[in-house]
């Protein structure tokens, strides 16, 4: 062996031929490329929902429209409340639906109405859960509605009380008289209980508030709003202001079906 056979030492080379390839960069690459499927996935899969929310909630609202009773119009706004509408679409029934019509009108009478459902079936012919709405209407309204029940003279709004006149006869003398009354909710109708009363009898005037179960026999007067209501949607409640009314309605296990919104109920 000669001094420079002696002297070299073989050396293998860094990362041989059998040296496995790194693995680590592969594997963030593969990490790498399923998150970006799942954030298109994401992003298609919100898209979906956004655009088939929308769909749905035109369908409904103008579904709405077309149902509308006679004497009913208006335009119509739909909101589908939840995480997401097309879920709620495979479980076959909408856990709660807002709709708007800030300018419906009613015979002609101009009113504000929001309605809320609650389990609102897909499947034709099914039941409503439960649903409320709240209308409101300006006093110029609510002495059409008044006038339609008999009543001439007018409403005057208070803070919680309205006030009616009219005239009645006694011992053949024209009595004229102010009524004020509180407003109470009760299913199909208003009831106006007095709580005042003014007497104008010859041209004098006198505090009679005593009298009022005289005048009125004892019985508020009721104002029927049945027929300006879907059959099987109650009056629950009232909130009377200086300028306005506001009505809450309710009903429950109410059909889902073109009849519903068109027929409404009678007043005897």
């Amino acid at each position: 062996m000669s001094s420079r056979d002696a002297d070299t030492v073989p050396v293998d080379p860094v990362g041989g031929t059998d040296a496995p390839p790194p693995r680590r960069r592969r594997g963030g690459r593969v990490v790498v490329v399923v998150l970006v499927v799942l954030a298109v996935i994401a992003a298609l899969l919100v898209l979906v929902e956004t655009v088939g929310r929308g769909i749905a909630e035109r369908n409904v609202a103008d579904s709405i429209e077309r149902s509308l009773p006679e004497g009913v119009e208006g335009e119509v706004r739909v909101q589908i409340i939840g995480f997401s509408a097309l879920w709620q679409a495979m479980t076959g029934s909408m856990d709660e639906m807002v709709a708007t019509a800030p300018e419906l009108l009613v015979n002609g009478v101009p009113v504000d109405v929001t309605v809320t459902a609650y389990g609102v079936p897909l499947a034709e012919g099914a039941t409503l859960e439960r649903g409320e709405a709240e209308a409101s209407i300006d006093g110029d309204a609510v002495d059409e509605i008044a006038a339609s029940q008999g009543i001439t003279g007018g409403l005057t709004l208070g803070e919680g009380t309205v006030a009616y006149e009219d005239e009645t006869t006694f011992l053949g003398i024209p009595i004229g008289f102010s009524i004020t009354a509180e407003p109470e909710a009760a299913g199909d109708r208003v009831l106006l209980r007095p709580v005042a009363a003014d007497i104008n009898a010859g041209g004098g005037s006198f505090d009679a508030s005593g009298l009022v179960d005289g005048v009125l026999g004892g019985d508020p007067v009721p104002i029927c709003v049945a027929d300006r209501l879907p059959e099987g949607v109650e009056l629950s409640g009232i909130e009377v202001e200086p300028d306005r009314v506001t009505v809450r309605l309710e009903a429950s296990g109410l059909p889902l079906v073109e009849e519903t919104l068109a027929t409404t109920g009678t007043c005897g």
